[in-house]
């Protein structure tokens, strides 16, 4: 298991959730494992694997066909009223559809929260992609500042 090891932040665990916030919003560790989190509001129906879109105020949304904005996979069950890390660099499980093949491209279904590789016009979430074939509805991610913009141009 991974933890925190920015030294401007207590050690700790990054799957841990809190009921009052403990850093400032939006507040990004690497763990040890060389991922960096972003700390964040939870969202209701959100568990470990869960993808979603943040503002500029650390407020989650769970991902859906559409969203324009950052995008992180939650490290923990983050639910309303809550606070933890979520993933935007290096490598984590996220809640995928039936049949995710391993290498696939990454895209919003509409099953809020969870991708899938199949092509849906501008809801490709950009800068992730899947790396393992479906496990109990989950698949390692790779991801790097991941976004979506509903296929806007640049």
């Amino acid at each position: 298991m991974a933890y925190i090891t920015n030294t401007s932040i207590p050690s700790g665990n990054p799957t841990d959730v809190d009921t009052t916030a403990k850093y400032p919003m939006l507040t990004q560790v690497k763990d040890s494992d060389g991922n960096t989190l972003i700390y964040l509001t939870g969202v209701a129906s959100v568990v470990l694997g869960t993808f979603v879109t943040y503002d500029e105020l650390g407020i989650t949304t769970r991902l859906a066909a559409n969203a324009i904005g950052p995008v992180a996979i939650a490290l923990a069950a983050t639910v309303a009223s809550r606070y933890g890390f979520f993933l935007i660099e290096g490598s984590g499980l996220g809640n995928v559809s039936a049949a995710f093949a391993d290498n696939g491209n990454v895209y919003a279904t509409a099953t809020a929260g969870e991708v899938d590789d199949a092509v849906v016009a501008g809801d490709r979430v950009k800068n992730c992609i899947g790396r393992s074939a479906i496990a109990s509805g989950k698949a390692t991610m790779q991801v790097h500042s991941p976004y979506m913009d509903d296929g806007l141009s640049a």
